[in-house]
């Protein structure tokens, strides 16, 4: 039978003397599993906690401590406050050795969204990071979402309307031209000769929130995004809904350019916002290349 020791008479290694001295800026723990809550629902989180190291002579962090401190977001509603006190708690256990704390947190926050015009509705995902960081002037916190969307080409939406003027010339050329004569060409194959092309588009946001937040406002901020792009992906739909749909991406032609703008407005004249990035990317169908637009807004008081 192996002899049991008790806790005190445990070497800790982590506590001695580093062999070489050196700061670090972060050291922690990556992907630890961690049940949340956001927006009300149940969230199965990715957290990443650390702390600076700079006691330069010092051999390592505590790392179960940090690891402990998590329990007070376990299955609690994602808050500011909440997330500066374990940040805080990280601060207290690693007094002597550390004077900034991190807590990254990853997950896919759901959001129920009704159809354009049927009584449908589902469920979509919105993945997203918070990265909070607490040092002695307090704690910022960055929120990171990705927001899906489509996008019609301005350019193939011309050449399509060009393609159907040309078919049009030719095929009336001969023929009296009536209401039912047009009408019935425009319902038939000859009507939508051509088409534009569109592809699913994503906006990746990184939101420097202002500061005297608690609750994440991540449906206000998504709300705002969809509304600036006119043409969110939708969820369960009827014929009638993706009618509606096809006629939103014609009513919002975009490149990447001008989502970029809508986005940037948008961004700017959001309250819960002091600055952001934004990566702007739509997934060509006509190419295997993507589009990109990048815009920024760092906010300086006045």
């Amino acid at each position: 039978m192996q002899p049991t020791m008790n806790e005190s008479e445990l070497s800790d290694v982590a506590s001695g003397l580093a062999s070489q001295d050196g700061t670090l800026a972060w050291v922690g723990m990556e992907d630890i599993a961690l049940p949340v809550r956001l927006t009300g629902q149940p969230l199965n989180a990715s957290v990443s906690a650390g702390v600076s190291l700079d006691a330069a002579d010092a051999r390592g962090i505590h790392m179960s401590r940090l690891y402990l401190a998590l329990d007070a977001l376990e299955h609690q509603e994602v808050t500011l406050s909440r997330v500066s006190t374990v940040l805080q708690r990280f601060l207290d256990s690693h007094d002597d050795l550390s004077s900034t704390a991190f807590l990254d947190l990853s997950g896919d926050v759901l959001i129920k969204r009704p159809a354009l015009i049927s009584p449908r509705s589902g469920w979509k995902a919105y993945p997203f990071t918070l990265r909070c960081r607490q040092d002695a002037y307090g704690m910022q916190a960055t929120l990171e979402i990705t927001i899906g969307y489509s996008s019609t080409c301005p350019c193939s939406a011309a050449l399509a309307r060009q393609s159907i003027q040309q078919a049009f010339d030719e095929d009336f050329t001969d023929m009296p031209i009536s209401h039912d004569a047009v009408r019935t060409w425009l319902g038939s194959e000859q009507g939508i000769l051509a088409t534009p092309h569109s592809q699913r588009s994503q906006a990746h946001l990184s939101l420097r929130l202002v500061d005297g937040l608690d609750t994440l406002p991540i449906e206000a901020l998504i709300d705002n995004v969809e509304n600036a792009l006119g043409t969110a992906l939708q969820t369960a739909v009827k014929r009638v809904d993706e009618q509606a749909f096809a006629l939103a991406n014609g009513q919002n032609l975009m490149f990447c350019e001008d989502a970029a703008r809508r986005v940037q407005h948008a961004l700017r004249g959001d309250a819960n916002v002091r600055g952001f990035k934004a990566r702007i990317v739509h997934a060509e169908s006509l190419h295997a290349h993507d589009a990109v637009a990048h815009t920024e807004w760092h906010w300086t008081p006045a």
